[in-house]
């Protein structure tokens, strides 16, 4: 078998363009998309992949809504945050950047975001749909989404192939149903 290398640069920047002029048609008919993003303290990490996202938003004319709240927050408080996003008409996808603090209870503010504005796929019907086959979830894991998309995009023979899934997810369940996801698609 031989290596290929892809360049991921590349497609990145194809894909960017691609979003780019599509939310520049749904602002020329008045529709501006909107992502709310949800931080719970200061991990230099968490901090570093919001930031990303939020000036990706920029870039590509997306509206970004942030939500910067203190490590103390209460879990209500928490709670009252992401059901004002879920019915915030302006806000088209949340997403909750995890881990929250260990006095949160995760499962409980993730289930609160409405499976519309689910952006991670991490809402229980999004996760039982992505575990049984011939379903699909309203939004699937983005990090093996993007590989299956980069595979697509070079023309890989993806089908029949085997897959291994590496790096650190939030949690071995994350990485059992991204795997999983990525794993039905090949």
């Amino acid at each position: 078998m031989t290596a290929t290398i892809i360049d991921g640069k590349t497609v990145a920047e194809a894909i960017r363009n691609e979003v780019k002029a599509e939310v520049a048609q749904l602002r020329a008919k008045g529709l501006v998309p909107g992502l709310a993003t949800v931080i719970v303290g200061k991990r230099p990490d968490s901090v570093s992949y919001v930031t990303s996202k939020r000036q990706t938003c920029q870039e590509l004319g997306i509206e970004s809504i942030g939500q910067e709240l203190p490590e103390t927050i209460s879990q209500e408080e928490l709670l009252a945050v992401v059901r004002q996003l879920g019915e915030d008409p302006k806000v088209h996808g949340i997403l909750v950047q995890l881990p929250l603090p260990k006095h949160i209870n995760e499962e409980v503010i993730l289930n609160a975001v409405p499976i519309d504005k689910d952006v991670d796929g991490f809402h229980p019907v999004n996760v039982g749909k992505l575990g049984m086959k011939g379903r699909q979830p309203l939004f699937a894991p983005c990090t093996p989404s993007g590989v299956v998309e980069l595979l697509d995009r070079v023309g890989a023979q993806i089908s029949g192939s085997r897959a291994w899934c590496w790096g650190a997810a939030t949690s071995w369940a994350c990485r059992r149903r991204c795997c999983s996801w990525a794993a039905m698609r090949l």
